[in-house]
């Protein structure tokens, strides 16, 4: 009998390991006191006055927020696509603009661009797995007005760099720190190096709420069009405008958190650093074990930066072992590990950018008079992250709890136990 579970044999996992879950007392306790005292469940009013910058909860929210970030401003919403949509508006961007975007990431950071009836550019990644600088520069032209920066899987991406290219071309940068909460670039916290951050309490996120986000800015005109945006900005605009000043006029929805998700949240945010550091610690493990592997390249970390593993991407050489990733991935899930291929397909490929079409009678804005130029969204446009996706990339939740080094060891004796086998893998790809 084969010694390789993908063809009978025992496999090295015996078990499955519990969906990453870090709710506990402290948040049945905080929901719990609502409920006791009969709080409101939401306490915003979508018309100017006290209650337009939401409840209590909300804001102790919003102030840990920036007494952690060091920043003016935190604002918080009831998801972080809301919290990146607002970013987009709150830099004024709109029809006939264009945003630099990676392709390598959720559909919601170039959506965020679209729903403000501007364009996404999409600029390649590097072995960072975030924005390539160099592509960033080349996909600049007159209607570019900022950068959508997005901290993939917990790292940041090469910032000196990026900062140059913003400078010089007079560009803002959005931070989509969704999936890196704590990250930090050369002593700076991933979301305060560009003009606007954006992270997220969802489900699957380090620290979690269920759904929420939070935007941070030290710009006060920012966060005020960050607020009415999140609250019918619409309806309540010129009753804000102090005597003698004035404010353009700007269409906002509901994208409020409730004090439900409010309490959760700053109970999950007080935990942060410890989950982090809990990630970091099987992380470095992990990369350090698989070192011994000459075929499988570990997760990439920049000097003097902090990665804080939201998943743990890896990539394999193919060349060097004789077989696909599709064949690996194949071999270790029968093994009883969970590896996912890919991450996210580049989002050019999607209908939306292929059609280039958001609406069912028009183009706009991919085809408009005040936006005449035809962007490219053809396969090929960005190789490596093309590469990444459909040859290279996997990733796997191993550097998460409840999972321990001893797990991640079982782990690296699965990759060895197929490395035994591959002329058996090798033969199984043949027929």
């Amino acid at each position: 009998m084969s010694e390789l579970a993908l063809f009978g044999g025992k496999p090295i996992l015996n078990q499955t390991f519990p969906a990453y879950y870090t709710v506990n007392t402290e948040e049945k306790t905080a929901v719990d006191s609502i409920f006791a005292n009969k709080e409101l469940l939401s306490d915003f009013l979508g018309r100017a006055g006290s209650k337009f910058l939401g409840g209590r909860h909300v804001k102790v929210l919003e102030k840990a927020f920036t007494e952690y970030f060091g920043t003016k401003h935190a604002v918080s919403f009831n998801s972080a696509t809301t919290g990146l949509q607002a970013a987009v508006t709150a830099l004024g961007i709109g029809p006939g603009d264009q945003v630099i975007v990676p392709p390598y990431t959720m559909s919601a950071t170039a959506s965020a661009v679209l729903l403000n009836n501007a364009v996404p550019v999409f600029a390649d990644v590097d072995e960072t797995f975030c924005l390539d600088p160099e592509s960033v520069e080349k996909n600049i032209n007159a209607q570019t007005k900022a950068i959508f920066v997005v901290d993939l899987m917990g790292g940041t991406p090469k910032f000196d760099r990026i900062l140059e290219i913003a400078k010089k071309y007079n560009l803002k940068i959005i931070e989509d720190c969704a999936q890196a909460m704590g990250a930090s670039y050369k002593g700076k916290l991933a979301g305060t190096i560009g003009d606007i951050g954006v992270f997220s309490f969802n489900i699957h996120k380090v620290v979690q709420c269920g759904e929420g986000g939070v935007l941070i800015t030290n710009n006060d005109n920012y966060a005020l069009r960050a607020q009415l945006v999140r609250n019918h900005g619409e309806a309540v605009v010129n009753d804000m405008i102090v005597e003698g000043g004035e404010f353009e006029a700007i269409v906002g929805s509901n994208y409020r958190m409730s004090e439900l998700h409010a309490v959760v949240a700053l109970e999950q945010f007080k935990k942060l650093d410890v989950l982090n550091c809990e990630r970091i610690t099987l992380a470095d493990h992990f990369t350090e074990r698989l070192k011994e592997i000459d075929w499988l390249v570990p997760s990439p970390a920049l000097e003097n930066s902090k990665h804080v593993y939201y998943i743990y991407p890896f990539k394999i050489i193919s060349e060097k072992i004789g077989i696909t990733r599709k064949t690996f991935v194949e071999a270790m899930r029968a093994e009883n590990f969970a590896i996912a291929e890919g991450y996210q397909k580049p989002l050019y490929l999607l209908p939306v950018y292929q059609q280039k079409k958001m609406f069912p009678n028009s183009q706009f804005p991919f085809v408009s008079t005040e936006y005449p130029q035809n962007i490219s969204y053809e396969k090929g446009i960005c190789p490596v992250v093309e590469k990444m996706y459909f040859e290279e990339v996997m990733h796997t939740s191993m550097c998460q709890r409840p999972q321990s080094k001893s797990d991640i060891d079982l782990f690296v004796d699965a990759v060895k136990k197929i490395e035994r086998n591959i002329e058996e893998l090798k033969e199984y790809e043949r027929k």
